[in-house]
């Protein structure tokens, strides 16, 4: 009889920890559970050091980013097989973050013998950081996000950013780990005493930033959020360009019956070049002239360099005024690799993008587009998911923030309900409205306190009004930025230093 090898339970209680922690994020949004998530994980670490953080992140973010399958088998067309293979391979280099804040605290807790609840929150919030940073970035599903609907949890991001509630919750479960792991020693206790005083504190905060109405402005502005709920598969196609800007003209008459300020069409809900004089051009101009609104429109754009004898392109949005005129346009900055341009381009040249229609995009830079005395500052698709962005067009003035998406590559998944939870931290971090409009929704209204006034289900074709508040309030994140992270980096180098000169003294 063949018997088979016991599985490493310090792998499985890791990679229930992973499990876990992805229920605290949309779409099960357990809040709470990421409170005690990494408990399990926090026992037994000290077993296999990286494997156990390691394993904890794959079974987090395997569930979480299960969506991008869709992505890759509906509009990449890739073979399930390889899209899987693919899929796996982000998860695996996601989890290495997780697996060297693990490895890391033990070796400083062996090496040094600083406690985990020292060490492990600051390596965390660090790490996140620099996931954010290294290739790219790709900051998603950071611990802080999972309190998107808890108020008073999150409004300390106007100080210190998503991250603050990230090391917030790491510490909660150190604390609860080390009751566990050492019931009768006083540190553990102490610790846990600490955390709580810092609990109640950062709750106390959130309750009386809400008690002092961070949502109430003097100018508002009544907006309508068009989604049109154009299939990605006909997006592109030319002989559906008629019908697309029949579709949203409609749905832009039917907003403007309640005499709205400004109308917003979705990231590319235009798919042709809106500069161009040609009658789809034409049409769209018209909409705004014929309402008396502004209109501000998703589009491709192009530019031609005359020296080099090039042309750029940009995913862009258009300012249109109630004449019907251009007033300015913003063009996407941080653009999605394999989506908007392959990275390394002339060595992949058997990789294509998942965006047709054009060639590869360039990037833009930050310029808020003038609306009657006021500005918008305008994020396109996933630039809501880094802080920096929103933190920039706000500090060059930006009055209210517009987030155009086109959620139409996610399918019925929970990925435009992680989209929008981190789009509220934006909000919370700058105390500024935020306008999203989506092609299949999730079009919502969020306040400066991270609050959802409106937000439409998916894949329906409709139109929704409502109103904004004009103007940001003064914070310490937008003044000041990712002053913790940077903080906790420098913190982890002053330790690793002092590692290596302990280690350098046992070799010699």
């Amino acid at each position: 009889m063949i018997r088979l090898p016991r599985p490493d339970q310090t792998l499985l209680w890791s990679a229930g920890s992973g499990l876990l922690l992805a229920c605290a994020f949309p779409g099960p949004d357990l809040a709470l559970v990421a409170w005690i998530a990494l408990v399990p994980m926090l026992l037994v670490m000290s077993k296999r050091p990286f494997a156990s953080g390691f394993i904890a992140g794959f079974s987090f973010f395997a569930p979480l980013l299960y969506w991008l399958n869709i992505v890759m088998t509906t509009y990449g067309q890739l073979h399930p097989f390889f899209s899987l293979i693919a899929h796996l391979l982000l998860v695996a280099y996601l989890a290495l973050f997780f697996g060297v804040a693990s490895w890391l605290t033990c070796r400083l807790k062996s090496l040094l013998g600083l406690p985990v609840i020292v060490t492990l929150p600051i390596i965390w919030v660090a790490l996140e950081f620099l996931r954010g940073l290294v290739l790219s970035g790709f900051p998603w599903g950071l611990l802080g996000y999972s309190q998107q609907n808890f108020s008073w949890m999150i409004q300390s991001a106007d100080i210190s950013g998503v991250y603050g509630v990230s090391l917030l919750l790491i510490l909660i479960n150190c604390a609860v780990a080390g009751l566990f792991a050492e019931p009768g020693r006083m540190f553990p206790r102490l610790a846990a005493v600490v955390v709580l005083l810092l609990l109640a504190g950062h709750l106390g905060y959130g309750y009386w930033s809400l008690r002092a109405d961070p949502d109430r402005r003097d100018e508002q502005l009544k907006v309508a959020l068009i989604q049109g709920n154009i299939d990605q598969a006909v997006k592109w196609n030319m002989d559906q360009r008629q019908t697309t800007v029949e579709k949203y003209r409609n749905l832009s008459l039917k907003a403007a019956e309640v005499d709205v300020d400004l109308i917003i069409w979705p990231e590319a809900a235009a798919p042709f070049y809106l500069q161009d004089d040609n009658p789809l051009s034409r049409q769209v101009r018209s909409v705004p002239k014929n309402l008396e609104s502004y209109l501000l429109v998703g589009s491709p754009a192009y530019e031609r360099d005359a020296q080099a004898g090039d042309v750029r392109y940009y995913n862009s949005a258009y300012l249109l005024s109630p004449e019907g005129q251009f007033l300015g346009r913003s063009d996407k900055i941080h653009l999605v690799p394999f989506g908007e341009y392959v990275p390394l381009g002339q060595l992949l040249t058997f990789i294509n993008k998942l965006v047709v229609g054009v060639g590869d995009f360039s990037a833009g830079r930050v310029q808020p587009l003038a609306l009657n005395g006021h500005s918008l500052g305008v994020l396109v698709c996933y630039e809501a998911i880094f802080p920096e962005l929103a933190r920039n067009y706000v500090r060059q003035g930006s009055d209210l923030l517009i987030n155009i998406t086109n959620d139409a590559w996610f399918g019925n998944s929970p990925a435009s309900s992680q989209l929008l939870a981190m789009t509220r931290f934006r909000a919370i971090e700058n105390r500024v409205w935020i306008a999203r409009a989506a092609n299949t929704g999730i079009s919502a209204l969020v306040t400066p306190s991270g609050r959802v006034t409106v937000a439409t289900p998916l894949f329906e074709t409709l139109q929704t009004v409502g109103m904004v508040g004009l103007g940001a309030n003064p914070t310490l994140y937008n003044r000041f930025g990712d002053l913790l992270p940077w903080a906790c980096l420098i913190i982890i180098g002053g330790w690793l230093l002092v590692f290596g000169l302990v280690r350098r003294r046992q070799l010699s």
